[in-house]
């Protein structure tokens, strides 16, 4: 960070800023002051305007009037990469991480300007340095995809720090930490404190927001209430500026008195999740779970609601025994589950709420098995009028609510169920006040009613306020069970963490005691067990498993002539499945490439037979040439014109084979039109290799440098990986899409020039259909289509698999016109191999912990 600033300096500001987004002003004449050396905590509901404010400052929205200041000077930051460099640091709601991308290139993704040749060793010993400060140990050059929220959630913390920045922005930084790393969070903020960096603090939680908060702004509807300071402001009167009345029953209490047990589990285990978990759950009452995230309190909600299945121990619901092998079998049980991720897990984001609402419970709501609207609304209108949801309309998309709202929604959803036992995972992680409040009244309102609650918390007087019971884990074991009367922060905390626990400022503080360990070490001792598991290594094997047994059948499987021919063919089909990887790694598809490759080798063999004089460069150059324009053209509608990639390629696929075909006009050039120069460009052999082999293998070294080793090629990746995070850090998304399409198209236009060559007669029909083939070695390669993954060496190995197949069909004789089916088949397969590993890195990750 930048060396000291004079305290209380003003060092950022909005000044009367109004900001509008479809007639609706998110925030209106909003004046707030970032000082040197002094946290500003920004306060209000969901949808009050902090987020626009934080991205106002961030350079993510421009104001429609008033001013964004940086030491007294306007700023029209046109990018959050802008912001950046005027010294503003962002740790967003929802972290701008990348899962595809190692940790280290998470932290210095956008920072590193246009390179050549990335420094790896540097990078890696300054992720290294940054994790330390924030507690994280690691392995840095891991996958981000492989931690816990609440460490991916550090990770952004480091990521902000790396900056060189005098003004720090947290939104929301604490939602997904544990106590121990809000801990560690809070004596960073103290160093930069220090050190004079002004800094703001958005959240919900009102014991951190006056543990750490100087100044204290509060936003109503997107006004600014009003600004005092933190020692000065009760927490009373910061909610009633909050919500525009005073809020009472924040933790309502029910008094039924608990009935007959619902839930009992005995003994209940997961290998690396927990262990000997034993407790009962009674109608009526609110059975809080406490402890670290990664305690094992999320992994055994997941048991219970049959996603996870258990090693060990029994299940019993109103004293029966149950095993569930599904959520389903869950849910017949009379059991409900609120995930803590409401937008991963639990909402269909483009849906609108309605149907959102009544997803559990579809069957309800047909009519002569037609979904009817007036059943639905009579499942979910009591729900949502309960919870007070704040929408115009029942169509409305569920992504254009507030976070609150959002919850409010997934509520909803499982109440329509009739649970008997409610799983609620974190209800309250990142809504406001009022939300929180119409949730707990709801829950004590259940409770009331005889409903059986597990209430998962990391919000310490939620847990307290709001349980009957307090089950405390630690490391996958119960560590302790309170009551209401007996339970209180200090001994949950110590129960917790095995903590020396203190009070500092009439706040809880737990310090790791001398034996204690801090962090799990999730360093990987050895590379063997990761080298299996690539891909290419299996294409190799599957390779291997064609090749054996077809050369026990045919001999011509490994004759001179059939490698060298196989050769070719595969160099021509990596250089093409090469362009289509750069599109699919940035989240896009190209599906006109084999008509490029088509119209570019008709245009270069055209060109040499009516004008030999151009040679085998100029020939090769106007192939090249014409992909460059196609790709551009593909690009240009795709960024700019912000048209899906697969409508836009599908149309200049057709259009592409229209102008070829209409330039060709019926015709063929023949390999004695063009110069015999134009035909050994591909035919030659060097030391026995083809040279169009050769050609291939320097064009995946140059392809495979800049994907692996230049900061562009890293930002493909993380477009594809993430395209908002992109955006969020200051990535030219549009730019750099642009530019993949561009170059996918160049590549597609030099293959047609090989392919012209290699095959010697071009007409209208090159590579016709060859679409399916390209997409299937990308696929097979295991390029993810969702973008974001994927290697050079696999797509090379995905087009040599592909080819192996093709020549050992013909070779035993297999019909060709099985072979398009084939490819098919190898696709949904490889896509079915894709899907398990990703849920069972999904359930490894949360085993381990959310």
């Amino acid at each position: 960070m930048i060396a000291s600033q004079a305290a209380g300096t003003v060092v950022a500001s909005l000044e009367n800023v109004t900001k509008v987004f479809g007639g609706t002003a998110a925030v209106s004449n909003v004046s707030i002051e970032l000082r040197a050396g002094e946290v500003l905590a920004l306060l209000g509901e969901n949808g009050a305007g902090k987020s626009t404010c934080v991205k106002l400052l961030a350079g993510v929205h421009h104001p429609d009037h008033g001013r964004v200041l940086m030491r007294g000077e306007p700023q029209a930051f046109s990018s959050p990469l802008e912001a950046q460099k005027a010294g503003i640091a962002v740790m967003h709601q929802h972290p701008g991480l990348f899962p595809d991308l190692s940790i280290a290139e998470n932290l210095f993704i956008g920072q590193t300007g246009l390179r050549l040749r990335l420094d790896r060793r540097q990078i890696e010993a300054g992720a290294r340095r940054l994790l330390a400060i924030v507690g994280l140990a690691v392995d840095v050059t891991a996958p981000l995809s492989g931690l816990r929220t609440s460490e991916q959630q550090l990770v952004e913390i480091a990521r902000a720090l790396s900056l060189d920045a005098s003004v720090l922005i947290m939104d929301e930084p604490t939602a997904a930490l544990s106590q121990r790393e809000v801990e560690r969070l809070f004596s960073v903020v103290d160093s930069l404190r220090a050190r004079g960096v002004a800094m703001m603090f958005v959240g919900h939680r009102m014991d951190e927001i006056y543990r750490i908060a100087d100044r204290i702004a509060v936003l109503r509807d997107g006004k600014h209430v009003g600004t005092e300071p933190a020692s000065d402001l009760s927490r009373e009167r910061a909610v009633q500026m909050m919500v525009g009345r005073s809020l009472d029953g924040l933790y309502p209490h029910h008094e039924t008195a608990p009935g007959a047990v619902v839930l009992s589990i005995k003994d209940l285990a997961r290998d690396g999740a927990f262990r000997g978990a034993t407790f009962d759950v009674r109608a009526g009452e609110i059975l809080g779970l406490g402890g670290l995230v990664g305690s094992g309190r999320t992994e055994i909600a997941r048991v219970l609601f049959g996603i996870d299945q258990p090693s060990a121990g029994s299940i019993e619901i109103d004293g029966r025994p149950r095993q569930f092998s599904s959520p389903k079998d869950a849910m017949e049980s009379g059991i409900a589950y609120v995930s803590e991720d409401r937008i991963g897990q639990s909402l269909v984001m483009d849906f609108p709420i309605l149907t959102n609402a009544t997803l559990t419970v579809l069957d309800e709501t047909t009519s002569t098995r037609l979904i009817s609207r007036r059943k639905e609304i009579g499942i979910a209108e009591p729900f949502l009028s309960r919870l007070r949801l704040r929408f115009s309309s029942y169509d409305q998309p569920v992504s254009a609510l507030s976070g609150g709202n959002q919850q409010k929604v997934v509520l909803s959803k499982w109440l329509a169920t009739k649970p008997r036992l409610l799983i609620l995972d974190e209800p309250t992680q990142g809504i406001d006040v009022q939300t929180k409040a119409d949730v707990h009244a709801m829950m004590a309102d259940l409770a009331s009613q005889g409903m059986a609650i597990i209430l998962i918390s990391s919000e310490l007087p939620e847990l307290l306020g709001m349980s009957d019971r307090i089950v405390v884990l630690r490391e996958g074991s119960i560590t302790a069970e309170f009551s209401r009367q007996d339970a209180s922060q200090e001994k949950i905390i110590a129960a917790a963490t095995d903590a020396v626990v203190s009070k500092v400022d009439g706040g809880i503080v737990a310090r790791a005691s001398q034996d204690g360990t801090s962090q799990p070490d999730h360093r990987e001792t050895a590379s063997a067990k990761s080298m299996l598991a690539r891909r290419e290594l299996g294409l190799l094997a599957a390779i291997a498993a064609v090749v054996i047994p077809v050369s026990i059948l045919n001999v011509r499987m490994l004759s001179g002539a059939n490698l060298s021919a196989l050769a070719m063919d595969a160099g021509l089909l990596m250089i093409v499945a090469l362009a289509q990887m750069l599109v699919i790694v940035t989240r896009s598809i190209d599906l006109s490439v084999a008509a490029i490759i088509g119209l570019a080798a008709y245009g270069a063999a055209s060109t040499l037979h009516a004008h030999p004089e151009i040679g085998v460069f100029g020939g090769v150059l106007l192939a090249c040439a014409i992909g460059l324009a196609a790709g551009l053209l593909n690009g240009l509608i795709v960024t700019y014109g912000r048209v899906p990639a697969i409508v836009v390629t599908l149309g200049t696929m057709s259009i592409f084979r229209g102008i070829n075909s209409l330039w060709a006009a019926g015709t063929q050039v023949s390999a004695d039109q063009v110069p015999q120069s134009w035909l050994d460009m591909t035919a030659t052999e060097i030391l026995g290799i083809p040279a169009v082999l050769i050609i291939a293998v320097l064009t995946l070294g140059a392809v495979g440098y800049f994907l692996r080793s230049t900061s562009i090629g890293r930002e493909f990746y993380a477009i594809g990986s993430n395209p908002d995070g992109a955006k969020l850090i200051g990535i030219p998304a549009r730019s750099r899409v642009l530019l993949a399409f561009c170059m996918s198209g160049l590549l597609a236009g030099f293959d047609g020039a090989l392919w012209a060559s290699r095959y010697a007669t071009v007409d209208a029909r090159v590579a016709y259909g060859f679409e399916l083939t390209v997409i299937a070695a990308v696929v097979v390669g295991g390029v993810a289509v969702r973008g974001g993954s994927g290697t050079v060496l696999g797509v090379a190995a995905g087009a040599l698999m592909l080819l192996v197949i093709n020549n050992g069909l013909t070779l035993v004789r297999v019909d060709p016109l099985w072979l398009q089916g084939v490819y098919g088949l190898v696709i949904l397969i490889a896509i079915g191999i894709d899907a398990y590993v990703a849920r069972r890195a999904t359930g490894k990750h949360q085993g381990v912990g959310q």
